[in-house]
């Protein structure tokens, strides 16, 4: 190594510890006067556009919509509430159903604060900053997943229990996931369970993935749609664009779910985009 090599390695470590030495710096106060945000690289960045879901238009998912309704019915009247992981088949619905609650409660003072994967390890300073602010929030997490190697769950796992910083009354944290456990699942961890005194013990393996999505006490199971669901979400979705649901448009709504290899909400919605164009071009 040469003397100029020797010399920037000793400046990066001497950079690293001063890092450390440092402490973070807070964030500036945010605009209070919005009721949607987005979390990104410690700052609150406001929504002015929300993206408005009407909860009519969540078909053959009422169960779950009702439900999440309910809990955060609860965090709106200052009663506890659990916060909640909505998984399953992706373009069921999970996603809309939690931006559905700001339509529906769009006359109470309910927030919504975006925030993606790579930022939850700053999750306790988001709940330090909201917790400035009375009105109700809730911190949404979409399409949240992590690999076996991806350590960054803990993070989240110790917002959810586990920290001594308590998460306030007036949040909630609501998150969609693919996966039931939000980690990978493999053969293997099931093979390394074992009996003991009669009774099965999972795998550490399987005991620290099922402890991540236990720390959430509402559970939302959703499901791929019949292809009666499927039909009556392209029907509405039409209607919405002024087209009927006659024969054609059934033939060609179905072959465009096969060749899509799902039939879902979304799907539905854009088949009917795609019909739109088809039926001006024709």
């Amino acid at each position: 190594m040469s003397d100029s090599d020797r010399l920037f390695d000793r400046l990066d470590q001497l950079l690293d510890r001063l890092e450390r030495l440092i402490p973070p710096s807070v964030p500036a106060e945010p605009d209070w006067s919005y009721r949607g945000y987005r979390w990104k690289e410690r700052h609150l960045q406001p929504i002015t556009a929300i993206d408005r879901v009407d909860p009519g238009e969540l078909l053959h998912i009422d169960r779950q919509a009702t439900q999440l309704q309910r809990n955060t019915e609860q965090l709106l009247a200052g009663l506890p509430a659990n916060n909640a992981l909505l998984w399953g088949a992706r373009g069921t619905g999970k996603s809309s159903v939690i931006k559905s609650l700001m339509t529906r409660f769009e006359n109470s003072e309910l927030c919504m604060v975006e925030v993606s994967k790579q930022d939850s390890d700053t999750l306790s300073e988001l709940i330090a900053l909201l917790a400035r602010d009375p009105r109700p929030y809730i911190i949404y997490m979409d399409d949240l997943s992590f690999e076996a190697e991806d350590e960054s769950y803990k993070s989240l796992k110790a917002v959810l229990e586990g920290s001594i910083q308590a998460q306030p009354d007036n949040i909630v944290i609501y998150a969609t996931s693919n996966r039931r456990h939000l980690m990978p699942e493999r053969m293997q961890d099931n093979l390394d369970s074992r009996m003991e005194d009669g009774q099965l013990h999972p795998s550490d393996a399987i005991e620290e993935k099922i402890s991540l999505s236990d720390r959430f006490g509402l559970w939302l199971s959703f499901h791929p749609f019949t292809q009666a669901q499927y039909l009556d979400v392209v029907e509405l979705a039409l209607k919405r664009l002024g087209l009927e649901m006659d024969e054609h448009a059934t033939t060609h709504a179905l072959r465009f779910a096969t060749q899509r290899g799902s039939r879902s909400g979304r799907i539905a919605h854009q088949f009917a985009t795609w019909w739109l164009g088809a039926k001006k071009d024709a």
